[in-house]
């Protein structure tokens, strides 16, 4: 647990679960912001947050997208993987989930933070729900793909860690950047 004095923030953060709850003041907008599980009554938060920004960045849903924004059970959660919404007072304002790899490792996919939320750091800190997830399953890596015209994301993602990775296949005619996180 972190408390950074004379800001009235506190972060705490249950590795285990890869849980992460933050009370800010308000000069963070006065917000009681927590990381949970995804649970079926997020399925249209989901959606809409992902087809947001998939939109917002002027590209197209593809049939990865559709997949993966239809059933998120069966995409992800039934295949070992975590889903982690951010929420604030009743409403949902981010989500990140973490897709099972064949290697072990987990892919970071379908990151967002709604405009309103963004600046607050909750990109950070589902970013550090998905390691923590990712390290207490024993994963070796986190791995992502994304488009360089996403350039606070990037600036994100290597500011936590990803490195860059030479390009690859990729079922996102949008992937222009590929990037890992080793964990071990």
């Amino acid at each position: 647990m972190r408390d950074i004095a004379g800001r009235g923030a506190r972060d705490i953060d249950d590795r285990r679960d890869g849980l992460v709850e933050a009370e800010a003041d308000p000069q963070t907008r006065s917000m009681s912001v927590a990381i949970v599980p995804f649970r079926p009554d997020h399925a249209a938060a989901w959606a809409a947050l992902n087809e947001a920004w998939i939109a917002e960045g002027g590209f197209a849903v593809e049939a990865k997208d559709r997949t993966v924004i239809d059933d998120p059970q069966g995409a992800i959660l039934d295949r070992g993987g975590r889903i982690f919404m951010a929420e604030r007072d009743g409403e949902t304002i981010g989500c990140c989930a973490l897709m099972a790899m064949a290697d072990g490792g987990f892919e970071v996919a379908k990151m967002t933070v709604s405009p309103a939320a963004r600046g607050l750091g909750l990109g950070r800190r589902l970013l550090e729900a998905c390691e923590a997830a990712a390290r207490a399953a024993g994963a070796p890596r986190l791995y992502l793909e994304t488009n360089a015209s996403l350039k606070p994301a990037g600036a994100l993602y290597r500011a936590f860690g990803f490195v860059d990775l030479p390009p690859r296949p990729s079922p996102y005619a949008r992937a222009d950047v590929w990037m890992e996180k080793p964990l071990r």
